[in-house]
């Protein structure tokens, strides 16, 4: 039977690893996707540069703390890099050759952000670097806060890429596109803040048990 020493030592890691499991502040991460939404809700063939404007905008204003702290994250570089491109091609471009971007800006955005968000699983999950924000650092590295932020990114990711391919879809079909662009998006953004909050709770629990 192990020493009382050694129960000790067995808790404190229990407890560690539990706590690693902690995810990003749903708030943060509603804010790293502020820019993008803003775009969908505003864009439409004829208001997509302002659009692209307001959520250049948004991204700036929201990265002023991070830059501050000399804090950069993947999500805010790529609402800076693709809002600031999609505004200067609507000053500079003839308005004849971006009748494709009228078409696909929402479905363009929501693509990029997909593949941002996905492509993160690479190298870091976006959700760590905002998880990082409340964890302490020893706790970086743990199996349960890497799988967890994974699964958080990869739905994230999901959530995106089904937006995508249903205005895409909404542009080929000759009813339902308000379900397409904007019944089901809202309820799969509702259901992925919900689920942000929800998973990380649940693997805490379940790693006590």
């Amino acid at each position: 039977m192990p020493s009382a020493d050694a129960q000790t030592d067995v808790r404190a890691d229990v407890r560690a690893d539990v706590s690693s499991g902690e995810a990003p502040r749903t708030n943060s991460v509603f804010l790293g996707f502020a820019p993008w939404i803003i775009f969908d809700v505003v864009a439409s063939p004829s208001t997509w540069k302002y659009a692209a404007l307001a959520a250049l905008i948004a991204a700036l204003v929201l990265n002023v703390p991070d830059l501050r702290r000399g804090s950069f994250k993947i999500l805010e570089a790529a609402s800076l890099v693709f809002f600031a491109v999609l505004f200067v091609l609507g000053l500079a471009v003839d308005r004849q050759d971006l009748l494709w971007l009228e078409t696909y800006a929402q479905t363009l955005a929501n693509g990029v952000i997909a593949v941002v968000a996905l492509g993160s699983l690479v190298f870091t999950p976006f959700t760590e670097q905002y998880a990082r924000e409340s964890v302490p650092r020893q706790y970086w590295d743990t199996p349960l806060f890497r799988r967890t932020n994974r699964v958080l990114t990869a739905m994230w990711g999901g959530v995106f890429l089904v937006t995508a391919l249903l205005g895409l879809l909404a542009l080929h079909v000759r009813s339902g596109s308000d379900w397409l662009n904007w019944v089901i998006p809202i309820a799969l953004l509702v259901s992925a803040i919900r689920f942000t909050k929800w998973y990380p709770a649940h693997v805490r629990a379940h790693a006590r048990g």
